[in-house]
């Protein structure tokens, strides 16, 4: 059997000495499966997108990548993999309000060390198939908070992830956009993504292959 796409083994971490939010945590996430983690609120399930996404190091425990581990990298390094296998949607958006939506969308071309010309189509491609293609030359503070959300899909998807984080991805969406966001996760799990996804959504729960509980 082959490696798990993303494997966390017995992480800790803690924002100071007396708030542990993981101790010995452990769970893996194969290619091809969208997976939703919940629990209440504080629970520390965006914080735990953190760590397997390689932005936050654990105090304990292991994080692998096709059974290579990676949490003790260096920064640089670090970095260059979040850029290469990850695609990331913030609850936020996390959009830069000083460009337009279309640089938003080509913003990880730079760090993968791609072609920004080239990306460009499948970019505009992506934008109308999350049905945003107009405010390509919008600014985020142009754009309402759906369309936002929908923006950051593009955006994590245009490197084709081979681990694609999402914390929240429905929670501004009306049904109809939830319907294109939820297909277009599947979509990715199906190219051999592993798909993780922290909701409160029970709509996007149902859909997924499995839930972990925090």
């Amino acid at each position: 059997m082959t490696a798990p796409r993303l494997e966390a083994a017995d992480l800790g971490f803690r924002y100071d000495r007396n708030t542990p939010l993981l101790e010995g945590w452990s769970a893996s996430f194969r290619a091809g499966e969208v997976v939703a983690v919940t629990g209440p609120s504080g629970r520390g399930k965006s914080t735990l997108l953190y760590l397997l996404g390689l932005m936050l190091k654990p105090r304990a425990g292991e994080v692998r990548i096709d059974g290579t581990p990676v949490h003790g990298l260096h920064d640089r390094e670090r970095a260059y993999l979040r850029a290469a296998e990850f695609g990331f949607v913030f609850q936020d958006a996390a959009l830069d309000q000083s460009r337009t939506v279309l640089d938003n969308v080509l913003e990880t071309v730079l760090y993968r060390g791609g072609d920004r010309r080239t990306e460009t189509p499948r970019a505009h491609a992506l934008l109308d198939m999350f049905g945003v293609s107009l405010r390509a030359g919008a600014k985020p503070g142009q754009v309402s908070g759906g369309q936002a959300q929908r923006i950051a899909m593009c955006r994590a998807l245009l490197g084709d992830p081979k681990i694609l984080l999402a914390d929240e991805p429905t929670g501004n969406l009306d049904p109809t956009s939830s319907d294109v966001v939820v297909t277009a996760l599947h979509t990715q799990a199906a190219r051999g993504a592993a798909v993780i996804v922290v909701t409160h959504d029970p709509a996007l729960v149902e859909r997924c292959d499995r839930r972990i509980v925090l």
